[in-house]
């Protein structure tokens, strides 16, 4: 591969992977608190078709990135509900409220599937530009992607730094313990699905207002499945769980860059990549202890209900 090429591949990575990066963070917060969300898709689809129509209605971008971040939220408040208030199955209900999402946004989507929007665009970052090789890659990004950067130091110190985050945490290790010291667990954990819900939105919005600049029906294409895989192998850790979106990003951008330069290469192979390389990152580091779920997610795999 060229260095020119690779230049391309990890740009369209850094932009492409920075919605994953949003929605893998949300997880984790998430899952750090006991809960799994496998609609995190369903968060992303909400994020994505809510902020480009709210765009598309106000002119108005960040309107709609707040938009989108709330739209993941609120489905995320559903999943909450179910899963900690009625006792339902994590897994089950995440995989319901995606398809919920899907048909919201199909219904409601097909008005914008044309509209125009004023899309985030790159904003070079004086200085840091400038670096040979590494600037074109991360400083030549939108706004998004920049808070996406700060968002990863900035939730590492929360987790692992802050009474917040040991409490959080607490909720997904030993809930009964937080409970003796006078915490309310599910308040914690409501809170946590919320919030990775919103940063799932945001993934969303991301992708359609600063990535794709466009609203389709389906949008997302698995990139929430991916988030959760991102989490699973990071071992709930912000900053591998950067490394990990990027990853999966550049694999998402290998195809429109080999097929811009004419390589030709079986486009449903290409397509493939990013999912088989997901298949092959599970099989080869999801027995690793550093990426094995918290007490609390394992009384969710092992058919237990989150106390």
């Amino acid at each position: 591969m060229s260095g020119t090429l690779l230049a391309e591949v990890l740009t369209g990575g850094v932009r492409g992977g920075t919605s994953i990066l949003f929605a893998a963070l949300g997880e984790t917060i998430c899952e750090r608190a006991g809960v799994v969300n496998l609609g995190t898709e369903g968060n992303m689809l909400m994020g994505a078709m809510t902020g480009y129509a709210v765009a598309s209605i106000t002119g108005n971008t960040w309107v709609g990135v707040a938009a989108g971040a709330a739209a993941g939220g609120a489905l995320a408040l559903l999943h909450a509900y179910f899963v900690l208030n009625r006792r339902t199955n994590q897994l089950a209900t995440g995989l319901v409220l995606l398809f919920l999402a899907l048909g919201v946004t199909s219904l409601f989507g097909v008005a914008y599937v044309k509209a125009d929007i004023d899309a985030f665009q790159p904003v070079a970052v004086p200085g840091l530009s400038s670096l040979p090789f590494l600037g074109e890659i991360f400083f030549e990004q939108t706004v998004l992607t920049y808070l996406a950067y700060a968002l990863v130091p900035a939730l590492w110190w929360l987790l692992f730094r802050s009474r917040w985050g040991v409490v959080l945490r607490a909720a997904g290790e030993r809930s009964e313990v937080l409970a003796t010291y006078g915490y309310r667990v599910k308040p914690v954990q409501y809170l946590a699905v919320v919030a990775g819900g919103c940063l799932g939105g945001l993934g969303g919005a991301q992708l359609s207002t600063a990535y794709t600049n466009a609203w389709f029906e389906n949008m997302t294409q698995g990139r929430g499945f991916i988030a959760v895989a991102v989490v699973i192998f990071a071992g709930r850790h912000p900053i591998k769980v950067a490394g990990g979106s990027l990853l999966f990003g550049a694999a998402l951008a290998l195809a429109p860059a080999l097929q811009a330069r004419g390589y030709s290469v079986n486009q449903f192979a290409l397509d493939a990549v990013p999912y088989l390389l997901t298949i092959v990152v599970l099989v080869l580091l999801g027995k690793r202890e550093s990426a094995q779920p918290p007490e609390g997610l394992q009384k969710v795999f092992e058919g237990s209900a989150v106390t």
